[in-house]
């Protein structure tokens, strides 16, 4: 790429909007005119633009400027000379200094002016880069980079270079491919004295370079460089990585609710839906049943697109339409797959090959991007069949009516025919040619004036045709179900895809021992960007078969991320070409397998709880080791920094992993700093106690413990049945589920007399359907406290909000070998408790009539 840098000079006070004396507008010489703005809209939230005619702000962001929010807030505002501005919003501290060459931005807390958690460079802070813009700042060695949504390995994205782009990464290296599926340039730089994001709403590629591009003149720099358009960044601040988190899903949107039932295991295997003999449909039916036959609980099934083959040469993937060889009747074989507990998730590409029965409608109507070349439709080269089988055809432009308008209809008819939830796959945007032109004649499409004049969808961003989809698909599903939550599952995602996607996932990741550890620190840059319910397919979606030890290790692990799924495509020589994983394929571990699937549906009232907390305060459910531990110096080195061997699953569960072939003992760090530092206990045999604050070595041998997790003392996880059960809020059980009527609570009590001390927590639960609109939740609290001889426990519930659990009673377990009895301090009135006995695993039973 050529380099075309100049940077704008002269800069001086240009006329203001706003009468608010804490907005700053300047503006530079006429030989390169540019505008910068600076202003706050929270006591945390500053918005800059840096912008000119040629380069105007993103036409479509992916988030709109939020509402002032500033009443309450002491502001200060002084001029140290003519070209210097200080404003303090409450204790933060902000300084623009345009006196040289560009203009200069310093931010620091008020109670450490010394540290400046955002430091412009000088003399290059804004530069005109060709067709976009730059955006240059100190480089923060020795602290914390996470976010840019989906990296590869490690967490800490410090020192490295990635592309702001996005990309369809078959097979990658977790831990050297670049880029992946997402494009969302959100870079979180935290320390112990404080947190500060820098968020661009466009959505047009470039890149991020944190610290690995240096000059000795220019020192040490981080560099954001967009492709296309003028700047728009927030600037948000904050004490701790929640705080921040938080804040930005106040600018682009809290994570959506998910169906209960979708926390269950999801299978997926491309094979199934390619079969012609047996028909995809009965091989479909027979794994249902086989699920069945090895008490495997399975809450949905991921169609791959087989479904939509042509069955005559050439064999294509025609999206929207059914192979009727191996589909006879849709509908029917849905109500049956139905019948057997299993949804459906159809996999849709927004694509159109040439050949498919509709092309030459759409290509007619407008539906696809303009080649300004030819002046008709801009022909690209798209997968259209099995591995790297491709075939020429379109993408949809979803800025046109025409484009949209089909899209909506086709997802209409999908759910209309009774499939449940879709799959927006192969959505990056992987094409030929940044100056293909949009239609821009979408209704209610918003073209900021002068725009239509500048079509090209690299100005626009590939990428706002991947938010478009979501919307697309999420919209049609609500037309059809209006009360019921819309599931639209995304393979790619920009920062405004998931108003619209309540789920995602890692891509077509590789089996092997590295992709299984390094999958976690992709899943905490996720979670801190706000792809919430969110994994990684189960055993690897590319590259050979696991080993039973590798596949057991994947399935131990995966039951303790939001999403938990198996799905494959083997292209590799050892195995036929589109193999599957199966749960029982290894038989000598297939028990274990089953084991542990039933734990993750024991465990979905406790995902789920954290999911609800989720939607409503952006808090991740998995989360980076140091997460309100911030207090504590040794989170923040590696390995803890690299976020790959452990992590927290909600407020109780601290997971680690096994990471390599033949490790029986795994080491955890225990951190220490909460304010609740009353250790941790290990939820698996030999299930010891742990003072915090310290590395220890933990049991972990495949066949007995299973990887090593920890539940902090003091906390409490609410379980349910250990097998698929009905959601409170759905109207049809055709396939007999039983009632989510069975409700424990595992509590974790210090060993010994605690000394009064108590402990408290609650959980949330709702009818696991509803839409926003309708949505109810109600809390659950449980106090306890301990002695030597016994647990006193006080339990409530808050159902005031109209949701009422199907559960009438609770049961209290205990950890493994505590001897003590549980009694009743409290609570709700007229409350007794009924001693159950010990579980299989020597958990104490009581239950709280």
């Amino acid at each position: 790429m050529a380099q075309r840098e100049r940077i704008p000079s002269a800069w001086a006070a240009a006329p203001s909007t706003t009468s608010e004396e804490s907005s700053i507008a300047l503006e530079s010489s006429k030989d390169l005119p540019f505008k910068f703005t600076f202003e706050p809209l929270r006591r945390n939230v500053f918005r800059t633009t840096f912008t000119c005619e040629s380069h105007r702000l993103p036409p479509f962001p992916s988030a709109a400027v939020p509402e002032k929010r500033l009443d309450g807030t002491k502001i200060s505002v002084s001029s140290p000379s003519a070209t210097v501005k200080k404003i303090e919003v409450d204790d933060i501290v902000a300084t623009v200094d345009w006196t040289e060459s560009s203009p200069l931005l310093h931010i620091s807390f008020a109670d450490s002016p010394e540290t400046l958690l955002l430091e412009d460079l000088p003399h290059r802070a804004y530069a005109v880069e060709g067709t976009g813009v730059a955006h240059y700042s100190r480089y923060n060695r020795g602290t914390l980079h996470v976010g840019l949504g989906e990296k590869s390995a490690p967490m800490d994205l410090s020192g490295r270079r990635f592309e702001i782009s996005a990309t369809d990464s078959f097979g990658y290296d977790v831990y050297k491919t670049d880029p992946l599926y997402k494009n969302i340039p959100l870079l979180i730089n935290a320390t112990p004295k404080g947190c500060i994001a820098l968020f661009s709403t466009s959505h047009t590629r470039g890149s991020y370079n944190i610290g690995s591009e240096m000059d000795g003149m220019w020192g040490r720099y981080k560099v954001y460089r967009q492709d296309y358009g003028g700047l728009e960044e927030y600037i948000i601040l904050g004490k701790t990585i929640k705080e921040i988190v938080t804040t930005y899903a106040d600018i682009v949107g809290y994570p959506l609710l998910v169906p209960r039932w979708a926390f269950g295991y999801l299978s997926g295997g491309m094979k199934y839906s390619m079969l012609d003999d047996p028909p995809a449909s009965e091989a479909l039916l027979e794994l249902a049943r086989k699920m069945k036959e090895h008490d495997i609980p399975c809450s949905a099934y991921q169609m791959s697109s087989g479904y939509t083959v042509a069955e005559q040469p050439p064999k294509t993937r025609n999206v929207f339409t059914w192979n009727r060889h191996r589909f006879p009747d849709p509908e029917g074989w849905i109500k049956e797959y139905h019948k057997m507990g299993m949804r459906c998730i159809a996999n849709v590409k927004p694509y159109v090959l040439a050949n498919h029965p509709e092309y030459e409608k759409l290509k007619a109507a407008g539906a696809f991007f303009t080649d300004p070349k030819t002046k008709s439709t801009a022909i690209a080269r798209l997968w259209s069949a099995g591995g790297g089988e491709s075939g020429e055809g379109g993408h949809i432009d979803f800025t046109s009516e025409a484009g949209f308008n089909w899209w909506y209809e086709g997802v209409r008819k999908l759910r209309q025919e009774g499939i449940d939830c879709i799959w927006n796959d192969n959505n990056e945007y992987v094409i030929g040619n940044d100056a293909w032109e949009c239609a821009l004649n979408l209704p209610n499409l918003t073209i900021p004036e002068g725009m239509e004049k500048h079509p090209q969808v690299g100005v626009w961003g590939r990428n706002l045709h991947t938010h478009l989809h979501g919307k697309a698909s999420h919209d049609a599903l609500l037309d059809v179900m209006p009360e019921e939550r819309p599931f639209v599952l995304t393979r790619s995602a920009t920062a405004g895809t998931m108003r619209y996607c309540c789920s995602s996932w890692s891509g077509d990741n590789t089996t092997s021992w590295e992709s299984l550890k390094g999958a976690n620190a992709i899943s905490l840059n996720a979670g801190m960007s706000l792809l919430h319910c969110y994994g990684h397919d189960i055993g690897g979606f590319e590259g050979p078969q696991p080993t039973p030890e590798l596949l057991l290790r994947w399935v131990q692990q995966g039951i303790y991320s939001p999403r938990f799924a198996i799905n494959c495509f083997k292209t590799t020589d050892d195995n036929n070409v589109g193999d599957v994983i199966e749960p029982w394929m290894h038989p000598t571990i297939t028990h274990l397998v089953r084991k542990t699937i039933k734990r993750r549906y024991a465990l979905i009232p406790y995902i789920y709880s954290s999911m609800l907390e989720s939607h409503q305060s952006a808090t991740p459910p998995q989360r980076w080791i140091g997460w309100g531990y911030e207090a504590d110096a040794e989170v923040w080195k590696k390995p803890l920094s690299d976020g790959e061997t452990q992590y927290w699953l909600g407020e109780a569960l601290l997971v680690g992993g096994v990471f390599e072939s033949g490790v029986r003992v795994a080491k955890m760090y225990l951190p220490t700093g909460s304010g609740c530092d009353d250790g941790f206990v290990n939820i698996n045999a030999p299930y010891e106690y742990y003072e915090a604050g310290q590395w220890v070595d933990i049991d972990a041998e495949w066949h007995g413990a299973g990887i090593p997790v920890l539940a902090k003392v003091g906390s409490a996880i609410p379980v349910g049945r250990d097998v698929q059960v009905l959601s409170p809020g759905e109207k049809e059980n055709v396939a007999d589920l039983p009632l989510d009527d069975y409700r424990a609570v595992e509590i974790f009590p210090p060993q010994g007399d605690a000394k009064g001390k108590s402990y408290t927590v609650t959980w949330y639960e709702d009818d696991g359907v509803s839409v926003v609109t309708k949505h109810k939740v109600s809390s659950y609290t449980i106090t306890y406290t301990s002695s030597s001889s016994e647990v006193s426990v006080a339990f409530s519930r808050d159902e005031s909000s109209g949701f009422t659990a199907p559960w009438k009673t609770l049961v209290v377990l205990l950890p493994a070998g505590d001897v003590r009895k549980v009694v009743i301090n409290g609570g709700e009135e007229g409350q007794e408790v009924k001693d159950l006995g010990r579980d299989d695993l020597g958990r104490g039973r009581f239950e709280l009539l």
